[in-house]
């Protein structure tokens, strides 16, 4: 069965940290760009972050560049979403999506067009408390 797994999500406060996990089984992530998505409660799902299949570009909406780092290892068949001065506003379901194609090699998949990602992870939740 081909899955991407989130984890790494939970309840932390302001300006706390938190790393979530994407992790795939059932296929390879060495030919799939990642993106990371968020939906909170009544809100439509936004893109977050994407990083490329080699790993060397990565694009952020601006509301967490600065803050949030993505991060790749192949071997692992593991993408990371290190978010750090987490602020009340990024409390949502975050999901990891899996983008195929050597378009991708160097450049990450857009965050906007979601029609590009072949799968899609089950979403882990995170909750950032005042």
């Amino acid at each position: 069965q081909l899955q991407l797994v989130e984890s790494g999500g939970g309840l932390v406060q302001i300006g706390g940290s938190l790393r979530l996990s994407c992790a795939a089984s059932g296929f390879s992530l060495e030919h799939y760009a990642i993106g990371w998505f968020r939906q909170a409660p009544g809100k439509e799902r936004e893109g977050v972050s994407a990083i490329s299949i080699r790993g060397n570009s990565a694009i952020y909406v601006d509301s967490v560049q600065g803050r949030f780092t993505v991060s790749r290892d192949n071997a692992k068949n593991t993408v990371y979403l290190q978010m750090n001065s987490l602020k009340p506003e990024d409390t949502a379901a975050y999901f990891c999506a899996a983008a195929y194609g050597s378009s991708w090699y160097y450049q990450p998949a857009s965050i906007v067009e979601t029609s590009q990602y072949d799968y899609w992870g089950q979403g882990t939740q995170v909750t950032v408390s005042p």
